[in-house]
C-alpha cells in the first residue's frame, strides 16, 4: 500500500449510496468529494453510479442489479481499471465485488490512506500513515490469498494460502506493535517539545482540507509551507514563532479534516491533534467559495469537540472571498431562499451576527482584509498574554504597531518571525 505510481492516470468509476442516513443531495456531494480525492491520488473519474438503498448490501454494497450495470460498463469501457466506493467496505464485500467485476476495487478509506502515504514527508508522518495502513490491511488479508485458497474443507486439507495468511497476520501484528512503540516515542518527544515552548501563546489553524490553511500560514509567518489546490496537501504539523507588533506567539498549521475520515488515521495522528488540544486559540478557516461550506464548518466543529471535549476561544475566518459566486433569485421566484441565493454581503451579515466580533471574511491568496485579521489576532493573543502575565509591562502595548520603547528589542529575532 502507499505506492501511488500504479494509480497514476488510471480511469476510475465512483459508486455511492442514497440511504436513510444520507439523502440524495448529500450522497451526490460526497461523490463530488470522492472525485476530488481520486484526482488528488492521480486517477481520472469518468463515471459516477448512485443507488437508493435502505442500507448497504452486506455482500456487494450495492444491489445485484446495480452491480450488473457497473459490470457491463466496465466491459464496454476497457480503459476503466479501478472502481472506488464512497464508504469503507467490509473484507467480504471487497472480496465479492472483486470476484464479480474482475477489476481493482478501492474504498474511501483505502483511497485516503493512499493519498496520505503520497503526501507524508517526515519520518513521523510516514510512521503514522504506515500504522494506519497495516491496521486497515490486517482484516483484509484473505483477499490477497484467494489464488491459493484450499479447494476442499476438512482435516488434512489445510491449503498453503491459509498457512501463509496466518504467517502474514503474525508479521503484520508484530509490525503494528513496533510502529505503535515508535509513535509512543515520537509522541513523547513531541510532548517534550511542546513543554519546552514555555507559556508562549499557541494559535492553531484548523479547518476542512483545502480551505487555505497553509496559504494563510505562509502569509502570517512569512514562511514557505507547502500549499496546493489538492486535498491533504499538508500532513506534517508546522509550527512557527511569529510576532505581531511586539507580541510573540506560536502559529501551528494542522492536517485538514474531512468527512468519513478513517478512524485508523485519527488514532495514528494523535500527536498532530494534540497541537489542537493544547492551543490557546483556534483559527477556524472556512472556504466561503465552496457550495457546501456550512456542512464543512459543522464537520470540523464536531470533530474539534470530539478531540477536546470543551470549547476553545475561536476566530472563524471565511477565506477565498475572491472566488465566491452565487445565484440571485429571479424577482418572480417564490421558492424558499437557500444558501446559493445569498450574496457575500448577506452571508457576511448573517455569520457576523452569529459570531459577533470573532468572524472575518478574507482572501489569503489576494491578501484582502489581512490587516484586519492581524489586528483581531493581536487583540485576542494580547488578552491571553495579560491573563497569563499580569505584571509584565512588556505585554501591554495598545495597538498592533507596538511603538513602546522596549518592544522589538527584547525579542530574540533570530528565532521569531516578525510580521509587518
Amino acid at each position: 500500500m502507499g505506492d501511488t505510481s500504479s494509480t497514476y492516470n488510471e480511469q476510475a468509476i465512483l459508486v455511492g449510496l442514497i440511504t436513510q442516513a444520507q439523502n440524495e443531495t448529500k450522497a451526490k456531494e460526497y461523490l463530488e468529494e470522492l472525485a476530488f480525492l481520486a484526482e488528488t491520488a492521480g486517477s481520472t473519474p469518468i463515471r459516477k453510479f448512485l443507488q437508493r438503498l435502505d442500507f448497504p448490501n452486506p455482500k456487494t454494497f450495492v444491489g445485484q442489479g446495480k452491480l450488473e450495470e457497473i459490470k457491463q460498463f466496465v466491459i464496454d469501457n476497457e480503459s476503466v481499471t479501478m472502481i472506488i466506493f464512497d464508504d469503507e467496505l467490509t473484507p467480504a464485500q471487497l472480496r465479492n465485488i472483486e470476484r464479480e467485476l474482475e477489476i481493482k476495487v478501492l474504498d474511501r478509506t483505502n483511497l485516503i490512506l493512499d493519498i496520505f502515504a503520497k503526501r507524508a514527508q517526515t519520518a513521523h508522518a510516514k510512521t503514522q500513515v504506515e500504522l494506519a495502513q497495516y491496521q486497515y490491511l490486517l482484516p483484509r488479508l484473505t483477499r490477497l490469498w484467494t489464488h491459493l485458497e484450499r479447494q476442499q474443507g476438512g482435516i488434512g486439507m489445510r491449503g498453503p494460502g491459509e498457512t501463509q495468511i496466518e504467517t502474514d497476520r503474525r508479521i503484520i501484528l508484530t509490525k503494528i506493535s513496533l510502529l505503535k512503540e515508535d509513535l509512543k516515542l515520537i509522541d513523547k518527544q513531541k510532548a517534550t517539545q511542546r513543554k519546552n515552548r514555555g507559556k508562549i501563546v499557541r494559535v492553531a489553524l484548523v479547518g476542512y482540507t483545502n480551505v487555505g490553511k497553509s496559504t494563510l500560514m505562509n502569509l502570517l509567518s512569512k514562511s514557505d509551507v507547502f500549499a496546493e489546490n489538492k486535498l491533504f496537501a499538508t500532513l506534517d504539523t508546522t509550527v512557527r514563532k511569529v510576532v505581531l507588533g511586539n507580541l510573540p506567539f506560536l502559529l501551528t498549521d494542522t492536517v485538514g479534516f474531512i468527512r468519513k475520515l478513517p478512524h485508523h488515521l485519527v488514532e495514528s495522528f494523535k500527536s498532530t491533534l494534540d497541537e489542537v488540544r493544547e492551543a490557546d486559540l483556534l483559527v477556524h478557516i472556512v472556504d466561503i467559495s465552496h457550495p457546501n461550506f456550512e456542512n464543512q464548518f459543522e464537520v470540523v466543529t464536531k470533530t474539534l469537540f470530539e478531540i477536546n471535549k470543551e470549547e476553545k476561544p475561536t476566530i472563524v475566518v471565511f477565506n477565498k472571498i475572491d472566488a465566491f459566486t452565487y445565484s440571485p433569485k429571479a424577482p418572480d421566484d417564490l421558492s424558499p431562499i437557500v444558501q446559493e441565493n445569498l450574496s457575500l454581503e448577506e452571508l457576511t451579515q448573517t455569520w457576523m451576527s452569529k459570531m459577533h466580533d470573532d468572524c472575518l471574511f478574507i482572501s489569503a491568496k489576494e491578501k484582502l482584509h489581512i490587516d484586519t485579521l492581524k489586528e483581531l489576532l493581536y487583540q485576542r493573543i494580547r488578552d491571553i498574554h495579560i491573563t497569563r502575565f499580569p505584571y509584565n509591562d512588556f505585554l501591554y502595548p495598545t495597538d498592533i504597531d507596538g511603538n513602546e520603547e522596549n518592544s522589538e528589542e527584547e525579542i530574540d529575532t533570530n528565532t521569531i518571525t516578525p510580521v509587518e
